[in-house]
């Protein structure tokens, strides 16, 4: 099983809490928890120092709002994905420079491939020690939102979510008397009825539509972009749940 943990430490008052957000029927599950603060006067770059110096995910002290959250595999204690999302007070510049001299500190390395920086956003790919790490940085209402994800190799691979070298690995699963079908990139797959662990595959990147069929009935239908490199839990049951991205 798969959970996400979430935790902010903020006053009683502010205090937001997340349910627990199953993301898949065969073990994983997500959870999570944000807060607010109130807001500080706009800093310069210079004043923006990490709240936490040791965190493995830093975060400006001036931040008026942040939120983590983990995701796990039942049996595999180290996290799958680690997630921030914070909102900053401070211009967009000075909250990049921020994370470039932080996440530098802690031996990421930024790298080149499909790096954007503009005026109002930016996205980065790192490599970090634990694995590959993205940085996305943008602007709303005098606020810089920052959504800082960093992906852990080792966890992926003993929980056999790992992709092969330059695809993209679907996870699913299908808890049903049933015997189910998945059709997806011109391929049929059989899903036995009552399988109760994640089945897995491979495939280039790209946008897909798929479709699930239950006793010969269709059942859900919806379409999913995946990119080299990234593992999504697909939601087979006859709810309304988007596919996940877990690693």
């Amino acid at each position: 099983m798969t959970t996400v943990r979430r935790r902010t430490k903020v006053p009683a008052r502010w205090r937001l809490f997340a349910c627990g957000l199953a993301l898949l029927a065969g073990g994983l599950v997500a959870a999570g928890a944000g807060g607010w603060l109130p807001h500080p006067s706009p800093q310069t770059s210079a004043a923006l120092t990490p709240a936490d110096p040791d965190a493995e995910m830093p975060v400006p002290k001036q931040h008026n709002f942040s939120s983590s959250n983990t995701t796990h595999m039942t049996g595999i204690e180290i996290p799958l994905r680690v997630g921030l999302e914070a909102h900053v007070q401070a211009e967009l510049g000075d909250v990049l420079a921020f994370y470039r001299a932080e996440l530098a500190k802690r031996g990421w390395e930024e790298k080149p491939d499909g790096a954007v920086v503009a005026t109002d956003h930016v996205q980065l790919a790192f490599a970090s020690p634990k694995g590959p790490a993205t940085l996305k940085l943008g602007r709303a209402q005098d606020e810089t939102i920052v959504s800082l994800v960093q992906r852990n190799t080792e966890a992926a691979a003993k929980a056999n979510f790992l992709p092969i070298a330059g695809q993209a690995r679907l996870i699913f699963g299908y808890l049903a008397p049933d015997t189910a079908s998945l059709t997806i990139n011109d391929q049929t797959i059989k899903i036995a009825g009552g399988v109760n662990h994640p089945q897995t595959l491979d495939l280039p990147p790209g946008k897909y539509s798929y479709k699930l069929v239950v006793s010969g009935y269709p059942v859900r239908t919806d379409t999913i972009t995946v990119a080299s490199g990234e593992a999504w839990s697909l939601s087979l049951g006859d709810d309304d749940k988007k596919p996940d991205q877990i690693y």
